[in-house]
């Protein structure tokens, strides 16, 4: 993951996969549950309480490298210029062409 909002999100999947409240897991974190939304909420917290609360819901932290993007992340990231580019195509070729007219 690379973004606080990805980590916000795996953290609570794993809280809720536990069956854990978030009052359960800041008692036993000893963070307070505004430190525990925050994380969840994809905000930043002291890399402290992100250790803390994670071993409270059996986590750990680890690294990966960053890997290179597939040629399927690169399609789904740029999904959106590819359909501008052909709805463009699309009414170019649907306007009517303007007659010439005899002389």
């Amino acid at each position: 993951m690379q973004t606080l909002d990805e980590l916000g999100r795996a953290v609570r999947a794993a809280r809720q996969a536990t069956g854990l409240t978030t009052v359960e897991v800041a008692k036993v974190s000893g963070r307070s549950r505004d430190v525990l939304h925050r994380l969840e909420s994809g905000r930043d917290v002291s890399v402290s309480s992100l250790l803390d609360i994670l071993a409270a819901i059996g986590q750990q932290l680890e690294l990966a490298a960053i890997a290179r993007p597939t040629l399927g992340d690169m399609q789904r990231r740029f999904a959106h210029l590819q359909q501008e580019a052909e709805s463009e195509s699309e009414q170019t070729t649907a306007a009517p062409r303007p007659r010439r007219g005899r002389r």
